[in-house]
């Protein structure tokens, strides 16, 4: 019999963090069936007014990241907005935070002084580099995370400079490192009846991205470069010009000698290229990988395939979209009907 609930039906998340990281933290407990309560300052949290295109005065970025959550605002820098704060961790299973850290101890509502009087809570705390460390405590922000940690510098063109990735990839992976760890302090506390500190840092979690860079750094010690659409490690993996400039094919393939007769003709299929590639002669993956500029050679018929840029994919493909990734609820309070929609599925839920 299926689920309606979700597997977290029954844990209860207070969600006291702003912006991006911890709020999408939340929102997937929220898609699993925590019940999501969040708590904003008086004026609301900032993503409320990161627009347009806004609905009811609220931007379409803070409905992004806050679906499937109750609302409550607190000024925790008043007494009794710290009084109402201590009744409702009271009831939590989980704290969501991504204060400056030393705040909350200033305010005296700290991870010390909280899980003495609340043993069991797991409490979250989503950071730019940690507590401690020559850069601990600072605050940190997911542009600049991703020039400290390298992203940037993997990211782009050949020949061109280093470029931030399009979308806020630190922040929204901080965010799922944080999911990861309360599901793990949660299957703790059912063996100890503790909960814990879990803390999920942007800088950590923007150099966990840097594979296959780093790894190949730690073996041969060759610096990462940029390579555009290209993989490092994999050829041919790369957009490659069509037929329909300014179009491009984006090829993904990564066979070795012995599945050049199936593989790559199922791969050229996939991409509408013709099967005239005489494949027999392609040489084994590393090879390909050193000896790029005659691997790209041998995809003269690359120039007759038609393609399909990236956006218009997505809404060709719309069906498949809303079948995978459909997802309702409500950042003003109501608890509508869901399906996750932001990671893996679970057959029960």
């Amino acid at each position: 019999m299926t689920s309606t609930q979700g597997a977290l039906a029954g844990i209860r998340v207070l969600d006291i963090s702003r912006i991006l990281g911890g709020p999408y933290c939340g929102q997937i407990l929220g898609d699993h069936g925590a019940d999501v309560l969040k708590v904003e300052p008086p004026q609301g949290d900032d993503t409320r007014t990161w627009g347009p295109p806004f609905k009811e005065g609220v931007a379409s970025y803070y409905h992004g990241l806050n679906r499937n959550k109750r609302v409550q605002h607190l000024d925790f820098s008043t007494e009794e907005g710290r009084e109402a704060l201590l009744a409702l961790v009271a009831e939590a299973d989980v704290l969501i935070e991504n204060f400056k850290t030393g705040t909350m101890e200033r305010w005296g509502i700290g991870y010390e002084a909280l899980s003495q009087r609340f043993p069991r809570l797991v409490w979250c705390r989503v950071s730019g580099f940690g507590a401690d460390g020559p850069l601990g405590a600072l605050p940190g922000y997911d542009a600049a995370v991703q020039a400290m940690t390298g992203i940037m510098s993997i990211n782009g063109e050949a020949d061109g400079g280093p470029l931030r990735v399009g979308l806020p990839v630190v922040d929204m992976v901080t965010g799922l490192n944080a999911v990861i760890g309360v599901l793990l302090a949660l299957q703790e506390r059912q063996r100890s009846g503790r909960g814990q500190f879990v803390e999920a840092a942007l800088y950590d979690s923007g150099l966990s991205l840097l594979h296959p860079h780093a790894a190949n750094w730690f073996m041969d010690g060759t610096a990462p470069r940029r390579t555009g659409n290209a993989h490092p490690n994999i050829y041919p993996y790369d957009a490659l010009a069509t037929g329909t400039d300014p179009q491009r094919a984006a090829i993904g393939l990564a066979i070795d000698a012995h599945d050049a007769g199936h593989g790559l003709h199922r791969g050229v299929r996939a991409t509408r290229i013709p099967t005239s590639i005489p494949t027999t002669r392609w040489p084994p993956a590393p090879i390909r990988c050193s000896w790029r500029w005659a691997t790209t050679g041998s995809l003269p018929a690359c120039a007759g395939a038609s393609a399909c840029p990236g956006w218009r994919t997505i809404r060709s493909t719309a069906p498949r979209v809303r079948a995978r990734f459909t997802a309702t609820g409500s950042s003003s309070g109501s608890r509508r009907p869901w399906r996750p929609s932001t990671d893996a599925r679970w057959s029960t839920s």
